[in-house]
């Protein structure tokens, strides 16, 4: 039964690794769509193309792959009893403010989607960045435990 047991975590921290994998990637993508979407006219071809790239990666991509992360990284969290680790604390707020950022991004989509961005170019810039500095903090809490 052990083994099936860790074999089992193995397979889950796998589909965890993937699941947040694709989730950063497409997260690294939507906000630079966004700054391109931003130089489109409204209504244009080149704003109606962002749109359906910017619902397709949203929907298709992102999403499907943090609902993944969350399922896999809860089950691990379980197993591991990782609530019982300073540095756990850290990386969980650092992925909940990540959800909420997810959230804020799908929002900014759906402005896009009925032509009613208010934002700039360079506000996506740096909405670009964070996503990035977040993942940073999550891999050295997750790698190095620093406490």
């Amino acid at each position: 039964m052990a083994g099936f047991l860790g074999a089992a975590y193995l397979w889950v921290k796998a589909l965890h690794i993937l699941a947040v994998i694709a989730w950063m990637a497409a997260f690294l993508y939507l906000p630079r769509l966004f700054v391109y979407h931003c130089e489109a006219e409204a209504g244009s071809k080149q704003s109606e193309t962002f749109k359906v790239m910017e619902r397709r990666l949203l929907r298709g991509i992102m999403t499907p792959s943090m609902i993944v992360a969350w399922l896999a990284g809860l089950a691990l969290v379980l197993h591991l009893e990782a609530w019982t680790y300073g540095w756990f604390h850290v990386k969980a707020l650092a992925v909940v403010i990540l959800t909420v950022l997810h959230m804020m991004a799908a929002r900014w989509r759906r402005d896009f989607a009925e032509d009613a961005n208010r934002r700039s170019p360079r506000f996506y810039r740096i909405m670009n960045e964070v996503p990035a500095l977040l993942m940073v903090v999550i891999v050295i809490m997750v790698v190095v435990q620093p406490f």
